[in-house]
């Protein structure tokens, strides 16, 4: 499949696009964010495949070795962020979408038949390498395609998509588990319904045009011009062209972008706001609920397979919450917004863990902590799960943003990494209590953090964003 020249697009589809680009820009959007479904899918499938793919007859699995399966996705993950971020400005960000869409799918196929956990250890590493780089990607393509009033609504839809992957994960693993508990290889069956949207993704990557900011970057200013004709007003696309090319030109008077640019206090300052945001997103315990939901609630003493149905309210909150956050996204300050979250999770996550200490081995204890763990994603997933990916895209310096965005999300992670391989280990050895607890002291340096160093970014183009770090290096 070659990449789609914007200048030979059919004239029919451009005139279609130029009279409706609200239309276009929704259908980018949805076509585009095939691919954080696709992440949230892969991510929170494993949820409920684990207690069935740890059987002795299946992978037997150990403790450390489940926590290998859950997490070399996330490893993955941390090594795609970085070079996707650095190849999508090499190549465009289009081309890296397809290359990512056949590896989702190519992955995917080898973890439902994978032999045994090296195996599959091996292709979930893979899997994460498509995960990452989808995570820098799509994000930074939404940003750049979107009018600066629609960017928050946009870029959100993403981790709309994300949430979204992971409910449909829940249901299925509920519905699967449930009917074919009995069947030997019914984890299979939970993975395999990932190749549906990674195939919609590779096909619908045809009607993508490419960022017209990196097009523009590239020196093919008539085709970043086509392209904003497709997806803004008339009289606008000419107007935010002549923005793109004044910064452009401003941009070439410095030397060429390198990790050296990290130096400049402004540029490293901004690379540090969405290192530190993307850090805590994930050191505040986001994901030890949504790949090991399941086994929470075991541990509370909920059984399996009640466990698998109890976990789809948490998947039904998360897409809701984002479905509220993104309507309050460009209403409510980015910054009053994510210190909300913040302040909400980390005394959720305290209250977990008093509860899970007060109420040890009572019959209510399981349904204490799915209603806690239901009330914490929405705190996260209305706030901070959204905001984070928004903001990290917003202050990401665009003479380095592929870099820039590859950095934190390299950052956001390894951090996911780290919860997702040592959670089981802290279970054993400080207990759920503990562990919540430890995960809320991350929940307050994040407030600390945003409240004293993150500016306001809501109806600012990203051009305005970074002049204003430029200023305030200046003073």
């Amino acid at each position: 499949m070659q990449n789609l020249n914007v200048s030979e697009n059919p004239v029919q589809l451009e005139h279609v696009q130029k009279k409706n680009p609200k239309k276009f820009l929704k259908l980018i959007t949805t076509v585009s964010t095939f691919g954080g479904l696709l992440f949230g899918y892969d991510t929170g499938v494993i949820n409920g495949a684990l207690p069935f793919m740890a059987k002795p007859d299946q992978l037997n699995l150990t403790a450390f070795t489940e926590g290998l399966v859950a997490s070399s996705l996330i490893l993955g993950a941390a090594f795609g962020s970085i070079t996707g971020g650095r190849l999508s400005d090499k190549k465009g960000r289009r081309s890296l979408i397809m290359y990512l869409a056949i590896l989702f799918l190519f992955s995917t196929i080898g973890c439902v038949l994978a032999p045994n956990a090296s195996i599959m250890i091996i292709f979930r590493f893979l899997l994460g390498l498509a995960v990452g780089g989808s995570s820098v990607i799509i994000p930074s393509y939404l940003a750049e395609m979107s009018p600066s009033d629609r960017r928050g609504m946009m870029v959100t839809r993403n981790e709309l998509m994300i949430v979204t992957g992971q409910f449909l994960a829940y249901i299925f693993n509920a519905v699967i588990g449930n009917t074919f508990g009995d069947t030997g290889h019914v984890w299979r069956y939970m993975l395999v319904i990932a190749t549906l949207p990674a195939v919609a993704l590779w096909i619908g990557v045809v009607i993508l045009p490419e960022s017209p900011r990196w097009l523009a970057s590239k020196g093919r200013m008539g085709d970043a011009l086509k392209v904003l004709q497709m997806i803004r007003h008339e009289g606008i696309a000419q107007q935010e062209l002549n923005e793109i090319k004044a910064h452009i030109q401003a941009e070439q008077k410095m030397e060429k972008a390198t990790l050296k640019d990290l130096r400049i206090p402004w540029i490293r300052k901004m690379v540090l706001i969405g290192v530190i945001i993307g850090s805590i997103s994930q050191l505040v315990g986001i994901n030890s609920i949504m790949y090991y939901g399941t086994q929470i609630l075991e541990n509370s003493g909920f059984g399996t397979k009640t466990a698998l149905i109890a976990n789809v309210a948490n998947g039904l909150i998360a897409v809701i919450a984002v479905i509220v956050g993104m309507s309050l996204t460009n209403k409510i300050n980015r910054r009053t917004m994510l210190l909300t979250g913040l302040t909400g999770v980390t005394v959720v996550l305290i209250t977990i863990g008093i509860s899970t200490f007060a109420l040890a081995g009572s019959s209510v204890l399981p349904f204490v902590v799915l209603s806690l763990t239901v009330l914490y994603l929405a705190f996260f997933q209305g706030a901070i799960g959204p905001l984070g990916w928004l903001i990290i895209a917003e202050v990401s310096p665009a003479r380095i943003r592929g870099v820039g965005m590859g950095i934190a999300t390299l950052f956001l992670w390894l951090c996911n990494f780290i919860v997702g391989l040592f959670f089981p280990t802290l279970l054993e050895v400080v207990g759920l209590s503990g562990t919540f607890f430890l995960f809320a002291v991350f929940g307050f340096i994040g407030v600390v953090f945003v409240a004293k160093n993150l500016p306001e970014t809501r109806g600012l183009s990203l051009e305005q964003i970074e002049d204003n770090f430029k200023m305030k290096a200046l003073k």
